[in-house]
């Protein structure tokens, strides 16, 4: 079996259902934002798990991260037409209540915070941003599931507050945004 198909050549692909769209329709942009995201939290995951063991409330960080990729896989089903309910509202209080957990051990600044420190902490913001486009993107589709969209607001607040508890477990202080900084030379 050859992995070229060809039936794309002419800018057009198939969803689920078997309908043929543009490859410029707001659906694929939706789904191809989630894979870009999932794409973005594997590379995460490669800096998490270098050798740390970074966790909360026991469990590990890059665990919860391949729920999420697991999760993102199916919002791309779904944004794609296919049947079933693909994310629900349990998958929903799952982020909350790991968000309320990091937000337990290491209480957030409150004050926006510079996408900056070390390289794990940044590539969690980078994820946090693509999670904002992505639930943009959704918005721009004509047909989603409610879940569909609370879930990747979740999911942003999730990795927001991910990049806060990975730099305070790094002995790191986040960054803030000081509205008149100055260029120190």
């Amino acid at each position: 079996m050859s992995i070229y198909t060809k039936t794309g050549d002419r800018g057009q692909t198939s969803l689920a259902t078997g309908e043929r769209v543009s490859k410029t329709d707001a659906r694929l942009e939706a789904y191809g934002t989630a894979d870009e995201l999932n794409s973005w939290i594997g590379l995460l995951r490669a800096a998490i798990d270098n050798g740390e063991r970074l966790a909360v409330s026991g469990e590990r960080i890059d665990a919860r991260l391949e729920w999420i990729q697991q999760r993102l896989f199916n919002i791309g089903a779904a944004l794609a037409g296919a049947p079933g309910q693909w994310i629900d509202g349990e998958d929903i209080r799952l982020l909350e209540q790991w968000i309320d957990a990091m937000i337990q051990e290491a209480p957030l600044v409150r004050a926006f915070v510079l996408p900056a420190g070390s390289e794990c902490v940044t590539r969690t913001h980078v994820c946090r941003t693509v999670a904002r486009r992505l639930e943009r993107r959704i918005l721009m589709t004509e047909d989603y599931a409610q879940e569909v969209l609370q879930f990747v607001n979740r999911l942003s607040d999730y990795l927001f507050v991910l990049a806060e508890y990975i730099a305070r477990k790094k002995g790191e202080n986040p960054q803030i945004w000081e509205k008149e900084a100055k260029c120190k030379n």
